[in-house]
């Protein structure tokens, strides 16, 4: 700045984001093919993605179940939280054929891809002293994930001389009161290790001595071609809790396709959509239907504001002009009975079975957000009950 001016700025970064760039996988691969680019073609042997060969091709059972779901219009909502119960169900049923009990949909948690179950484990788990145990060698995103959520990580080894088994002895030597969990990965990434019964059996036995819960990375599961047959941990979920990672990533060759799980083993109750299609979609479109679209939500738009015109408590300071939602704001002292703008959609939606989001949940009080994005008949609906509503809950004159 001018004459040796200098300025204080307050924007500071997540110190979090320089501890957990040391552990990016991608980041690195991006330099070695920066470093590589220009030279003969590139053999690529560092990231695990099979599906960009041919002979890696998915199954014709699995793209065809996913282009019958597309087609059918019947997933395009957005999900319930936990995932829809169809794949929940699904998901249970299959990973219970290696169990000796029955899991439920309720034990399943759908997530964008593994890498997504670990951010939600690990924030959950960490809390203020809280460590968690991890495997050296192993998956640095755990490393990432713990370091952006103040998680203190303890390392413990996998000792090769014993087919890279875990160190037993230096789990029971690094755990303490703070420790939450000890994450293992089966079969190993990235050792290749597969652990058998035996081993597993004594990492549960461990686990229950301190007290805490084990984490199973089984992204690789069932792709096993050694001695050892891969033997899932929530098989000893009766000896310890086990929150247990999946997707169908692996198995299935689709790490595009980015669904994943986390899946509750734990009897005794302890612990209380395609690659290909997006260039398709983006390319292939054709100017009319994005025509259709936005003649639809000029409409709405249109019918949503006029109509709030004619409600007295409720004013819109500025027309829509994108999106799907509109911001109005809510008089208060002009209602009975109505205390802020929650209480306003409680009531609302008591009363007349309509959903309006409250202002104070993206940060203005008193305001309301709306979305015009519906069939024009529906939306005519809505308002009119809102109307309704005002005129009932209105301060007499």
């Amino acid at each position: 700045m001018e004459n040796g001016e200098s300025k204080r700025w307050g924007f500071v970064a997540n110190q979090g984001l320089n501890v957990a760039s040391t552990f990016s996988i991608r980041g690195t691969l991006k330099m070695l093919m920066d470093a590589a680019a220009g030279q003969r073609s590139i053999i690529h042997l560092g990231q695990g993605d099979p599906s960009v060969f041919p002979c890696f091709r998915t199954s014709q059972i699995a793209e065809d179940a996913v282009a019958d779901a597309l087609r059918s219009a019947k997933f395009n909502s957005y999900a319930p939280p936990l995932g829809i119960l169809p794949a929940r169900r699904a998901i249970a049923e299959y990973l219970s054929n290696d169990l000796p009990y029955k899991l439920s949909p309720d034990d399943v948690f759908l997530t964008p891809g593994c890498k997504q179950s670990i951010d939600v484990v690990v924030s959950v788990l960490a809390r203020p002293g809280a460590n968690v145990l991890l495997p050296r060698p192993g998956f640095p995103h755990y490393e990432a994930c713990a370091a952006l959520n103040h998680l203190e990580v303890r390392h413990f080894d996998l000792l090769p001389e014993k087919g890279w088994e875990v160190d037993l002895d230096a789990v029971e030597a690094l755990a303490d009161e703070n420790s939450v969990a000890l994450v293992i990965v089966n079969p190993g990434n990235p050792c290749g290790n597969v652990f058998n019964y035996q081993h597993l059996e004594k990492i549960a036995e461990t686990a229950r001595r301190l007290g805490i819960l084990v984490i199973a990375d089984e992204v690789y599961g069932h792709l096993t071609f050694g001695s050892n047959p891969f033997v899932p941990m929530g098989v000893f979920g009766s000896t310890i809790p086990v929150l247990t990672f999946g997707s169908l990533s692996k198995r299935w060759m689709v790490p595009g396709w980015r669904l994943g799980w986390i899946v509750t083993s734990d009897p005794n109750g302890i612990l209380k959509k395609t690659k290909g299609a997006v260039p398709r979609i983006l390319g292939n479109t054709k100017d009319d239907f994005f025509k259709k679209i936005i003649d639809m939500f000029t409409q709405a738009s249109e019918i949503c504001y006029e109509s709030i015109k004619s409600i007295d408590c409720i004013t819109c300071p500025v027309k829509p002009e994108g999106s799907m939602f509109i911001m109005v704001k809510l008089n208060i002292s002009l209602l009975e009975d109505i205390k802020d703008d929650t209480d306003f959609c409680l009531k609302l939606a008591k009363e007349e079975s309509v959903i309006v989001l409250p202002g104070i949940s993206v940060g203005l009080k008193n305001w309301l957000r709306i979305t015009f994005a519906m069939e024009l008949s529906s939306l005519k609906d809505a308002m009119e009950r809102v109307r309704s509503f005002c005129q009932r809950h209105a301060k007499q004159q």
